[in-house]
């Protein structure tokens, strides 16, 4: 096996991720593929945990998004963006996994996306007050579907016709369930809160009658 020179290495390390997409659909390489691993896997492996919360399973779910990635490559259009492109065969593996493990009866341990506690998503609520663990708690009663859709533009700010795409609906029906999806959540959070006040309510109440008795 030659050893490449530093220029070539630098070279290939200077290859877009289209232009890699296509030395290696050309030349059927290995190492472009290679370089597109290096520079996506933990990007994938860290959404696929964001799905399944099992470390483990999401090693599992990285490799056959790249297993499947070396076959669709082929099917890849040089006019779009391969983060986005991968990004879509990520978001879908996982979703239907997710969706044939209910079916089988199967659940992961904290299925639920969780939503990490440096992730601002205010806009959700227009600039209302969040509290993140409520919000947390309200995000685990949606449905596989809707929160993959309001993760995808909130906190991952993919456009309406990325999502349109990866959904394979038009755009309209991304703006539809969009709003769908964030009064449901809307709700979900202020039953919350309500719930959580009339607990504290009574919490208080107990521990005076406590206190007295």
């Amino acid at each position: 096996m030659a050893v490449k020179t530093f220029k070539e290495e630098l070279k290939e390390n200077s290859y877009t991720d289209e232009e890699l997409v296509k030395l290696f659909v050309d030349t059927q390489r290995n190492h472009y593929f290679e370089k597109l691993y290096g520079r996506y896997a933990d990007k994938v492996y860290h959404k696929c945990l964001s799905f399944v919360k099992d470390s483990a399973k999401a090693e599992d779910l990285t490799h056959d998004i790249f297993l499947k990635l070396i076959f669709k490559l082929g099917t890849f259009k040089e006019d779009a963006k391969f983060s986005t492109w991968l990004y879509s065969i990520t978001y879908n593996h996982c979703m239907d996994q997710l969706r044939s493990n209910k079916k089988r009866g199967e659940v992961y341990q904290d299925e639920p996306m969780e939503v990490p506690d440096d992730i601002d998503l205010n806009n959700l609520f227009d600039g209302d007050d969040i509290e993140a663990r409520n919000l947390k708690t309200a995000l685990d009663t949606l449905t596989v579907d809707e929160k993959g859709i309001l993760f995808m533009k909130y906190t991952d700010d993919l456009s309406i016709r990325d999502i349109a795409d990866i959904f394979k609906i038009t755009e309209s029906a991304v703006k539809m369930r969009l709003l769908r999806s964030r009064e449901k959540l809307r709700k979900k959070y202020l039953e919350t809160m309500i719930f959580l006040g009339i607990f504290f309510i009574k919490l208080i109440e107990l521990i005076k009658y406590l206190i007295n008795f």
